[in-house]
């Protein structure tokens, strides 16, 4: 046999509400519904300031295909940041574009 409840989505919504109520009390349910809508604010304001931050720094990306080689990673990492990459050995870029993106990051901190 099925002993399932048939209760509807809405009608759990007042089920759970009236045992809030009940467990709580009117008057700290006031007091928690704003810590809630607090915690839902910062919740969906920090998640607004990660999307931009990835969405500006993905923006003037643009892979076309695969990278071979580190060398072509280097490479394309040094032309997307405005470095000249011509003449330089990998580990001089490595430093360069390390250097530029630190000095990106804490620019966009300040």
């Amino acid at each position: 046999m099925d002993y399932s409840l048939n209760i509807l989505g809405s009608e759990w919504i007042i089920i759970v509400f009236v045992a809030l109520i009940v467990l709580l009390g009117t008057n700290r349910l006031p007091e928690i519904t704003k810590k809630l809508g607090r915690a839902v604010g910062e919740y969906n304001k920090t998640k607004n300031e990660i999307q931009s931050q990835l969405s500006g720094t993905s923006a003037n990306l643009n892979i076309t295909n695969p990278m071979q080689n580190e060398r072509q990673k280097l490479e394309f990492m040094a032309k997307s940041l405005g470095i000249d990459f011509t003449g330089k050995t990998d580990e001089d870029l490595k430093k360069i574009i390390t250097s530029k993106m630190s000095v990106n990051d804490s620019s966009k901190e300040s």
